[in-house]
């Protein structure tokens, strides 16, 4: 995988010329910002930018008065080799809140859905298996997203009326791949895939795993799940906003680094 190739291909496809993420979303050039617009349960925010010193706090400023129209909060999402190099400071300055950094990381869905076995990196070996105790269970009606909904609020603190919503208008557009992890019946993580037609990319989101299930494989596990179902899908590659816990579990699977990216959240 050639690093610079693939880094040059998402930027096209998610940042410079972008597909709504769902319907009642806009996504548009205003001036030399790119972004998007929506109803909740929509992500509304600042995808891509072209500025310079001259123009980043004007630029800034628009924003913030088009989205306070909308009522809505929303992010810039800045990434480490965007310009002006200061452009993190002038967010700060305009009331933006810096969340924790992420990394965007892509690997090749094949090798991630049959990983090479190490004495013999040319021969695949048999998909990862579930940790035992821990069964996979596809989402497929709102029975899943309320489960899901749980594991998440419980995880990371989300908001489940949010990601009820946004899995349940996800689900009937067939836009996403969602599954979770039961033990004894009871969810111990959930992860979903957003799929993204017309491009060479499926987006993985999610995997968070009760404390104490955490260090036994399943994440790995739900990484692998979505991984194949990509792979049947025909997407040529994974790509993960990684937290600073996941990266280097993706690392070993075999993601790689491919740029930084901080959520700076304003509203």
């Amino acid at each position: 995988m050639n690093h610079d190739e693939v880094l040059s291909l998402y930027e096209r496809r998610f940042r410079h010329e972008p597909a709504p993420e769902m319907p009642g979303a806009v996504v548009e050039r205003a001036g030399a910002v790119v972004r998007q617009s929506g109803p909740a349960p929509c992500w509304n925010g600042i995808l891509w930018s072209d500025l310079d010193e001259r123009t980043a706090d004007a630029a800034i400023a628009e924003q913030v008065r088009h989205y306070a129209e909308l009522g809505t909060e929303f992010e810039w999402k800045l990434y480490g080799h965007d310009r002006p190099a200061d452009l993190d400071r002038r967010l700060l300055a305009a009331g933006f809140t810096a969340e924790p950094p992420e990394t965007l990381m892509v690997a090749e869905t094949a090798r991630i859905a049959a990983p090479a076995a190490p004495a013999a990196p040319a021969a695949p070996a048999a998909p990862v298996a579930e940790p035992e105790g821990v069964r996979l269970v596809p989402v497929t009606g709102m029975d899943g997203v309320e489960l899901m909904a749980d594991v998440h609020e419980r995880v990371f603190g989300a908001s489940r009326v949010r990601i009820r919503e946004r899995l349940a208008v996800q689900l009937a557009e067939g836009s996403v791949v969602a599954v979770l992890a039961l033990a004894g019946g009871v969810p111990v993580s959930a992860a979903r895939m957003d799929l993204h037609p017309g491009t060479e990319f499926a987006s993985l989101w999610g995997g968070g795993t009760a404390p104490e299930w955490r260090g036994r494989g399943v994440y790995r596990a739900l990484v692998a799940y979505r991984a194949r179902e990509a792979l049947a899908r025909g997407y040529r590659y994974l790509q993960v906003d990684a937290s600073a816990e996941s990266r280097p579990i993706l690392t070993r699977l075999g993601f790689a680094a491919l740029a930084t990216t901080t959520p700076y959240t304003h509203g």
